[in-house]
């Protein structure tokens, strides 16, 4: 009679303690992966913080600007860029000013954060050039005008201004003249519509 109370004790017993040895060894399980879920999460979030404290720094690195005057017979045309950025004046087109970040490279070919041309073509003639460019849907012309500079009104071309080389163009009258303002490297854009273009002007 005691037997069967006595078996089935045991039974339970040790299917009581074979549960509860499940259970821990799962917690545990469970405690270790999840340290690990949490301290993958913590750094990442350090490697975000740190990357976003690393960009507050190279943009504030970026002024105070940097300031070009070009002589009188081209519109005294003024402009500022980042402090960060190096310039040149070139050697065979006086009324050409470039400028990149870093360091300015003199290969033929090389594309740049802003370059400024003072062409003697009439602007007309200058904007027909992108005809072509637009038909074909690999370029976006809109009216702009410079913030310095609201009544001079010009286009500004987005896309591929030259072949195979996406980039942004503002072209303006000046004269008899045209400007020409490039950013011809994408990811410089933000500098180019933020700082270069709100800081250029010339006389009319």
């Amino acid at each position: 009679m005691l037997l069967i109370p006595l078996i089935m004790s045991s039974v339970l017993f040790v299917g009581a303690l074979g549960f509860g040895v499940w259970s821990f060894m799962s917690r545990q399980d469970y405690k270790d992966n999840s340290d690990q879920k949490v301290a993958a999460a913590v750094e990442v979030t350090k490697k975000q913080v740190s990357s976003q404290k690393d960009n507050e720094f190279l943009e504030k690195e970026k002024f105070p600007l940097r300031s070009y005057q070009g002589p009188a017979e081209i519109g005294s045309l003024s402009l500022s860029y980042p402090k960060t950025w190096s310039a040149y004046l070139s050697q065979q087109d006086d009324n050409s000013f470039i400028a990149n970040p870093d360091i300015v490279s003199g290969a033929r070919d090389t594309l740049y954060a802003l370059r400024v041309t003072v062409e003697n073509d009439a602007y007309d003639e200058v904007i027909r050039n992108y005809d072509k460019q637009i038909k074909d849907g690999k370029l976006r012309a809109t009216a702009f005008s410079l913030p310095k500079l609201p009544d001079v009104v010009g286009i500004r071309f987005d896309g591929e201004v030259e072949k195979d080389k996406p980039g942004v163009l503002v072209v303006l009258p000046l004269r008899d003249k045209t400007v020409k303002i490039a950013c011809e490297i994408p990811d410089r854009a933000g500098d180019f519509n933020n700082i270069i273009l709100p800081n250029i002007s010339f006389k009319p």
